[in-house]
């Protein structure tokens, strides 16, 4: 008999590690060559990872809800025939563990190390298991193995995981005597050096409490974070849509049965935008510090509600390079993948600017919070039909029109107002110079 170890696969290129949602086989059960063991997820997108041998199932590495990096053992196959060559040997630094470390490492780290391999520690000694991530922020902390050895683990077993050697490593840092003292309920203002105590929440015995899911804490940490990273500012502007409704009415049955597409608002509202990128590239970048990261490719994030009221942002890649048919087609397929859970993990990443549609549910307008690490997003409000002054050589008169508001929020540590309303302006200026005679 021969012992497998199925490892972690990689996902794409930006996902560096993923949590466990759901054990598929258990110990004891029989697994078949491509057959799914365990479920993972990375951010907000869920995924099986395969057998790659036909076999038994005699350990899990892991348990539910537990953080594992690209390429970590997660559990062991017992196969018939050879040893299937999963001795134990020192763990060489994979790119992506690389690529972790250096988000993860301070600058003074980064410049004292710059271009050398980070030197890792060995298990040498140790009863303990340590992941090559845990181990080489470790060594590149000065932390040795006696040290590491004390640090409390929150993983499977009492395992160290990342965020508890960040952990470590900050409260080192702040000369804390002991990493229990950052699991304390205290909330830290960023504006302020007093730490203040968690209001209590009152419960009677008619409120019912239900814990939030594995999404909805990472939607709450993902909003909290970006409201305490970027300077918030909003630009309003009412846009007349009527020349797109008539045109949208005029071809979508032509559309659908040409294509067996749904031709809806959205592939024209994300045409606009992507037009605006390109005349304000201003807007599509990002910041990362002091450093500000211009954009080559325009990738458009689409914000989606799922059935259970959770959000989701599939991204356009290179939608400036679409037509509107290319358009309507990612769209569509994003947007019915993003409901039925079929969405790639690299599917949700690399976005540089984000379209959220606040009037399919019946918003005027909404304030969205941007999505990190962008600089900019956009609102698209309610068509509404609305009495208006129309002007025309022979003089004024109300008619009735379809309008509605969009609303552009920046950042305004990089993006002053006036390249923020001009950007939104521009994009109204696409919608209402839309040409109705557009053939498709």
């Amino acid at each position: 008999m021969a012992r497998f170890e199925l490892k972690l696969p990689r996902m794409g290129e930006s996902i560096a590690e993923a949590t466990i949602t759901n054990w598929l086989k258990q110990v004891g059960d029989k697994i078949e060559a491509d057959e799914a063991v365990l479920e993972v997820a990375t951010d907000k997108v869920d995924s099986e990872v395969p057998s790659e041998v036909s076999g038994v199932l005699v350990e899990q590495l892991f348990s539910k809800n537990d953080l594992v990096e690209v390429g970590q053992t997660i559990a062991i196959i017992e196969t018939e025939g050879e040893d299937a060559g999963n001795e134990e040997k020192e763990e060489e630094v994979a790119p992506e563990i690389i690529a972790e470390i250096t988000k993860v490492m301070n600058p003074e780290i980064l410049e004292t190390k710059e271009n050398q391999l980070v030197p890792s520690i060995t298990n040498s000694g140790s009863a303990k298991f340590f992941s090559p991530l845990v181990k080489n922020i470790a060594a590149a902390e000065g932390i040795d193995m006696a040290e590491l050895e004390q640090i409390p683990g929150t993983g499977s077993e009492g395992r160290v995981t990342k965020n508890d050697i960040l952990s470590y490593v900050e409260s080192r840092k702040s000369k804390v005597e002991s990493v229990e003292l950052l699991s304390q309920p205290i909330i830290q203002n960023p504006n302020s050096d007093i730490q203040q105590s968690k209001t209590a929440v009152s419960v009677n015995g008619g409120d019912e409490i239900v814990e939030m899911d594995r999404m909805r804490k990472l939607i709450a940490g993902y909003m909290l974070s970006s409201q305490q990273t970027s300077a918030h500012v909003y630009s309003f502007i009412e846009v007349d849509v009527t020349n797109v409704v008539k045109w949208r009415e005029k071809h979508k049955n032509e559309f659908e049965k040409r294509e067996g597409e749904k031709l809806t608002f959205t592939p024209i509202f994300m045409e606009a935008v992507a037009k605006a990128l390109k005349d304000y590239p201003g807007i599509n970048i990002s910041v990362d510090g002091d450093y500000v990261i211009k954009r080559k490719n325009i990738n458009l994030g689409m914000a989606a509600a799922l059935p259970n009221g959770n959000l989701i942002v599939p991204v356009i890649k290179n939608a400036d390079q679409l037509n509107l048919v290319g358009m309507a087609k990612a769209v569509n397929d994003l947007g019915n993948r993003a409901k039925l859970g079929k969405l790639k993990p690299d599917e949700t990443k690399g976005g540089t600017y984000t379209v959220t549609n606040v009037g399919s549910f019946g918003s005027v307008f909404g304030t969205p919070i941007i999505n990190q690490p962008e600089v900019g997003i956009l609102a698209l409000g309610a068509i509404r039909k609305v009495p208006a002054v129309i002007e025309t050589p022979e003089g004024d008169f109300i008619g009735i029109r379809q309008k509605m508001f969009l609303t552009h929020g920046y950042d305004h540590r990089i993006v002053d107002g006036a390249l923020g309303g001009m950007f939104v302006k521009r994009v109204a200026e696409y919608l209402e110079g839309f040409d109705i005679t557009r053939t498709i």
